[in-house]
């Protein structure tokens, strides 16, 4: 089972939770020379590692994609992705960095126009999803992205699908959080057998001097790996959860677009990211032109 309870973990943290927005200008941290056009988990989230190759820091990244309207003007859009659970520091980054968007469109299953209060969620944690979370967040000593970030701010954009649409969607794409819960236990097994997992290492991490960094450490390395595991959510055409609702907030973007935004992102769960960057070449024929690192969690010795 603690396989099984990690993987879940570390979908829920990665990639299954609330937003996409429209971005500041924030001067890019690379050349584009630099930038290799590529689908993949290590542009969006990495470990950060000292010259020892000790873990410092699990980070995420902004990075930036250039392109013109249909009027020939410039604009740009920022993949902000995040982690559901985080530093406080974090989230407060992140805060500032939406301030200078012309609109912020944010991930969240719920009726159209939803808006999230500040300083915390609309439910009671009975979510499966948010309850897992706020679990980890004990666990972890780490904050949850939905008591932290500000969606009170006007320009905010609710850019997701309704729980209508949501379970519409799952069923005529086959999908079903059944054959998900399965396809998982079927992958775990088969991590294991290749020697991907040790489950004594989350079971000695109880007992080292600093379990809570320890259990970040093992969290970490599974969320930078879990990129074969995002396979278990796809249907018949692609996944509900990223392909589609991905293409939910690629029509809000458009309006957006059409509205005269120029300064535009899309903040999701990371594990959304590497579709979101290959439809933004392909449908939007956008050029990436830099990218910065924020650190999520702090992995070093307190």
């Amino acid at each position: 089972m603690l396989k099984q309870f990690g993987y879940w973990a570390a979908v829920s943290i990665f990639g299954l939770s609330a937003a996409v927005l429209v971005a500041q200008d924030v001067p890019p941290r690379q050349p584009k020379a630099s930038l290799k056009k590529q689908d993949s988990f290590s542009d969006f989230i990495r470990i950060r590692v000292d010259g020892k190759k000790r873990p410092i820091s699990l980070e995420t990244s902004v990075t930036r994609y250039e392109g013109k309207n249909a009027k020939g003007e410039p604009f740009y859009v920022d993949l902000v992705g995040v982690v559901h659970v985080g530093e406080p520091e974090y989230y407060a980054s992140l805060n500032t960095l939406f301030e200078g968007y012309d609109a912020v469109l944010y991930e969240l299953v719920a009726p159209k126009g939803t808006r999230i209060p500040k300083g915390g969620r609309m439910d009671d944690g009975l979510n499966p999803v948010a309850a897992l979370q706020l679990g980890l967040k004990a666990i972890l000593e780490l904050e949850f992205q939905l008591d932290h970030v500000d969606y009170s701010k006007e320009n905010f954009v609710h850019a997701d699908m309704s729980p209508e649409e949501f379970l519409a969607c799952m069923a005529e794409n086959d999908e079903s959080f059944g054959k998900y819960f399965l396809r998982a236990i079927g992958q775990s097994i088969a991590q294991q057998n290749a020697g991907e997992i040790n489950q004594a290492d989350l079971l000695l991490s109880v007992f080292s001097d600093d379990p809570t960094l320890d259990i970040r450490r093992l969290m970490a390395k599974q969320m930078k790996d879990i990129e074969g595991g995002m396979m278990i959510f796809r249907g018949k055409n692609g996944s509900t959860i990223i392909t589609h609702r991905n293409r939910k907030a690629l029509e809000v973007l458009q309006e957006q677009l059409d509205e005269g935004k120029s300064k535009l992102a899309i903040f999701y769960g990371a594990g959304h990211m590497p579709e979101f960057q290959q439809q933004l070449f392909d449908e939007f024929k956008l050029q990436r032109a830099g990218r910065f690192w924020s650190e999520a969690w702090k992995l070093r010795k307190r």
